[in-house]
């Protein structure tokens, strides 16, 4: 990456030097011609194909009907796919560094990293670091116990210090790493029987595998990602073996883990490597990275482009708002964000500059742009999946909760974009075709109704199909799907096939709306599909993309010859043909390409995830937490934002979710508890996904700045500075749907949501104003502070309420259960309890739970039915009598406490929403304050604010 930061600071990168910016961070820099990069296609081809087949319904069908054994269970398919993805990894990524003549310190820093790693591990496989051994006495067994692995870890260590570096070809040492790490991956798949019949008493050979296995992943890191996420795991496995040692502070220590059990837990079972994460990447995250590399080849990333230009192109800043959706659309199926900015920015960037941004403010609004496409659902990088499994919702629900965040996020980067616009009286590019206003609206109504119109028809019309054909109701929905693609083909061939316009070009035509459309509607067919199973049949996201990826190489192998047919050219369709199988292998390969460094980053965050579950280091850090920040929950944010944004300057985003969530999200969700403060797990997740995503914005080392910068010949410094600007609404949301959860659409029918839009819109709009310093005039630094003051006020007024009228009403002990008697169904009540401490027993643990009542009955059965536990009025406390029976609501919480200890579990408040003003009446002064902003401003205004 240093190269390209220093030559993106003098001028802009050529096209080739872009693909292998690309190409370095997300697809591996070797390229190898001959028979041996056919070989390496061919593997990354059948790592395509294997994943395809466990996603499909084949294996069942083919066991059930020939009864062969080829249906894999999760921990089988998870071996499988990080055997791929570490041969994958040492052949298509060279070892860090310049080729032989590279400079000095590079090359001496990658051997010190492994150096230190492999010395580490030879320590570890020596079965010398027990929990109670010191360093030195390890090194001692180590001299006295020469039988063990040392020499080949030796040799490996040699091996990785003198890599070559060539980037034309695959060395010979890196088949050996290659080779050996995919054995080692696929140790769990290749004697999976052996090792059922042993759990827990891993053999000499087993804990030799292991050791290797993890050198092998930590390698394999360092190549495709870098080295902080292989020193960050190698930290959290000091931790596991020295964990008593006073290297680490008192708070955390703990007793340490012997070799067997370390191996056994990291590499062995699925709760390290090959645990979630790893099995997310294999089920879901390939066949997405897939479908969308599919659709790339397919000509769907060059269609948003031009679309975008089409629509927006013609406006004030229209290039740059173009990039806004441009890079919208395309993070729909791309969950890279550097691959984002070049894609989309080698061409917004010089239009951009064209229209009067400086290099690095339109470098900067690329990379707000095509950042925000990671936090775009449906694919938003791999933690979409990685939070079903984590917070336990299905994929809807994801989507549902990171919707609104997302789209109130570019929709306030369009107006930014604008504003900045107007402060540089920019100048428009001309529009191709001018329409009256009133034609232009009625046009935009009809294109409007039309897709309400046809959405309805759609949905309404597979539902019937559904019910009156049953469960052949696949064969008539086929059919009608195959004649709409060939009709929306057949449109398509009426027209040429969309170029991408040279942008350093003297003149610049705008495409035409209406003609682009026409030209790339199929492409929606695959997409529509996927949200289809996703969010109304609710499949699991894994099936719903194999069919999605289906249909996208039936287009693939089809518009070809399709469109030659259509438009009279029989002679070229078996041509066409041909081309579209080489799209289809092309798409296959660069999609098992990209996915080499998310598979590698999820097993290797499976080495932290086991480190958490194995030393309980969670428990401790919401203790360790809680003492830092004096209890204040904004300062647990704070704490975990800056985690977040400093792991991510290193870490990509899919692991650096992992680390932290892992870390943080249950403390957040325990001490706001404690703190009376009910915050959604989901909520948790997504601030620590959003601030996880900033770090590739963030200088120093924001990597999407970098890529912007060698695209623009920008400062790449100043790029993600004046990026992290523009960033300051995704920064701030994360606070906002923590403490407002109705942003995040928890508990919202459909019409509150469209309200919560709306306000959310506009509150976000007037930040927008208030960072910018511009509204329908220069602001004045008082005018911006009532901007922010305004649209905090929209987006929270509950917080202005609750300064005046508390939020609950405390009911006395003796009055619960009549209170509770009286409260109408789904009342929320709040319960605050007090008790031993399960794991610690002269610690009185506190938290608040949330519980919403049932029918109507008697106020102690009610409280039970709606908490699990039964209470009894002794005094003036309520005592709980037993511990929740398993089932019960909140049951993993009951278990902290101890019900059986001399001091009982009490219930110490009770809390029911206080009959108060309605939150909205501050939305009164806050409109005021604006219209008083807008009065005075528009007397200064010089240009239409719109």
């Amino acid at each position: 990456m240093s190269d390209s930061q220093v030559n993106s600071a003098n001028k802009a990168l050529s096209d080739e030097e872009l693909a292998d910016l690309v190409a370095s961070t997300d697809t591996g820099a070797r390229t190898v011609q001959g028979s041996i990069g056919v070989l390496l296609a061919g593997v990354a081809l059948v790592w395509s194909l294997f994943q395809l087949w466990i996603a499909s319904p084949l294996p069942f069908l083919v066991q059930s009907g020939l009864g062969l054994p080829v249906v894999l269970n999760n921990t089988e398919t998870r071996s499988i796919h990080l055997a791929f993805a570490l041969f994958l990894a040492f052949t298509a990524f060279p070892a860090p560094g310049k080729t032989r003549s590279g400079a000095f310190l590079q090359r001496l820093s990658s051997s010190l990293i492994v150096g230190l790693a492999l010395i580490f591990f030879t320590l570890l496989l020596a079965g010398s670091l027990g929990s109670d051994t010191s360093i030195g006495g390890a090194l001692a067994g180590l001299v006295s116990e020469p039988r063990y692995f040392a020499p080949a870890l030796a040799l490996l260590l040699v091996c990785l210090a003198m890599s070559d570096k060539a980037r034309d070809r695959v060395p010979i040492l890196d088949w050996i790493l290659a080779l050996g790490g995919a054995f080692c991956g696929a140790y769990l798949y290749l004697f999976y029987a052996a090792l059922a019949e042993r759990p827990g008493l891993p053999s000499w050979y087993d804990l030799t595998i292991a050791g290797v296995g993890l050198v092998m992943l930590l390698e394999a890191t360092r190549r495709s990602l870098g080295p902080p996420l292989m020193v960050v795991a190698l930290v959290f496995l000091a931790y596991v073996f020295f964990g008593n040692s006073p290297v680490f502070p008192e708070v955390i220590q703990w007793k340490g883990a012997s070799v067997e059990r370390a191996m056994s837990h990291m590499y062995l079972t699925t709760e390290g490597v090959f645990g979630v994460a790893l099995g997310v990447s294999s089920s879901f995250v390939f066949l997405f990275v897939l479908f969308g590399s599919l659709l790339d080849k397919g000509g769907a990333g060059n269609y948003f482009i031009k679309l975008a230009f089409a629509l927006l192109g013609h406006l004030r800043g229209g290039p740059a708002k173009a990039a806004v959706l441009a890079s919208a659309m395309t993070g729909l199926i791309s969950g890279s964000s550097i691959a984002n900015v070049v894609t989309t920015g080698t061409f917004t960037i010089p239009l951009m500059r064209r229209v009067g941004f400086t290099p690095e403010r339109a470098g900067a609004v690329e990379v707000g742009s095509s950042v925000n496409g990671q936090i775009m659902p449906p694919v938003m990088g791999a933690a979409a999946f990685l939070m079903v499994e984590y917070v336990g919702i299905s994929y809807a629900e994801v989507v549902k909760h990171a919707f609104l965040p997302a789209a109130i996020s570019y929709i306030a980067l369009l107006y930014l974009v604008h504003l900045e616009a107007l402060k540089q009286q920019m100048q428009a590019l001309p529009k191709p075709v001018v329409h009256p206003l009133k034609a232009q609206l009625l046009r935009s109504g009809i294109i409007v109704s039309s897709i309400f119109i046809l959405a309805g028809v759609v949905y309404y019309g597979l539902r019937g199909i559904q019910a009156v054909v049953g469960d052949v109701a696949w064969l008539p929905v086929v059919l009608i799907l195959a004649a709409v693609y060939i009709a929306l083909v057949w449109l398509a061939a009426r027209d040429p096939d969309l170029q991408m316009d040279d942008p350093e070009a003297q003149v610049v035509k705008l495409p035409v709306a209406g003609e682009v459309v026409k030209t790339g509607l199929y492409y929606l067919l695959p997409i529509i599909v996927l949200v289809w199973f996703l969010m109304i049949e609710l499949k699991s996201p894994g099936l719903s993309a194999f069919w999605a990826t289906t249909l996208m190489i039936a287009i693939l192998l089809t518009q070809r010859p399709l469109k030659a047919f259509f438009r009279g050219a029989g002679s070229e369709i078996a041509q066409q043909a041909l081309q579209g199988v080489g799209d289809l292998g092309a798409g296959m390969i660069a999609g098992a390409r990209n996915m080499i460094g998310i598979a590698v980053a999820t097993a290797a965050a499976g080495i932290i995830v086991g480190t958490v579950t194995l030393t309980g280091i969670g428990q401790v850090m919401a203790e360790f937490v809680e003492f830092i920040s004096g209890g204040s929950l904004i300062l647990i944010l704070v704490f975990t934002a800056l985690i977040s944004l400093i792991l991510g300057m290193g870490l990509p985003t899919t692991a650096n979710y992992i680390v932290v969530s892992s870390l943080m999200a249950p403390v957040v969700v325990e001490l706001g508890a404690a703190n009376g403060l009910i915050v959604p797990l989901i909520a948790v997740h997504l601030f620590v996904f959003y601030y996880g995503i900033m770090a590739d914005v963030t200088p120093p080392v924001g990597l999407a700045s970098f890529a912007a910068a060698a695209v623009s010949g920008g400062d790449p410094i100043r790029t993600g500075f004046t990026a992290f600007f523009y960033s300051l609404r995704t920064v701030i949301l994360p606070f906002l749907f923590i403490f407002n959860t109705d942003l995040l659409l928890i508990d919202v029918d459909f019409a509150g949501g469209v309200l919560i839009f709306i306000k959310a819109t506009v509150a976000m709009l007037i930040f927008a104003a208030a960072t910018q310093g511009y509204f329908f005039a220069r602001s004045r630094i008082w005018e911006s502070a009532v901007l922010l003051l305004v649209a905090f006020t929209l987006f929270r007024p509950g917080f202005w309420l609750d300064q005046v009228q508390p939020p609950f009403e405390t009911i006395p002990a003796a009055q619960v259960f009549e209170a509770i008697e009286s409260k109408p169904e789904a009342a929320q009540v709040r319960v605050r309890l007090e008790g031993p401490d399960f794991q610690n027993f002269d610690q009185i643990r506190s938290l608040t739970l949330a519980f919403d009542l049932g029918q109507p009955d008697g106020g102690a059965a009610r409280l039970e039915a709606a908490t699990g536990l039964a209470l009894e009025l002794e005094g003036d406390r309520l005592i709980a009598l037993d511990e929740p029976l398993p089932g019960a609501p909140n049951e993993e919480q009951w278990r902290e406490f101890d019900f059986y200890g001399d001091t009982p579990v009490t219930v110490t408040e009770v809390l029911v929403p206080a009959d108060r003003l309605p939150k909205e009446v501050f939305y009164l002064p806050a409109l005021l304050l604006l219209a008083l902003v807008v009065l005075v401003q528009r007397r200064r205004a010089t240009a239409p604010a719109f």
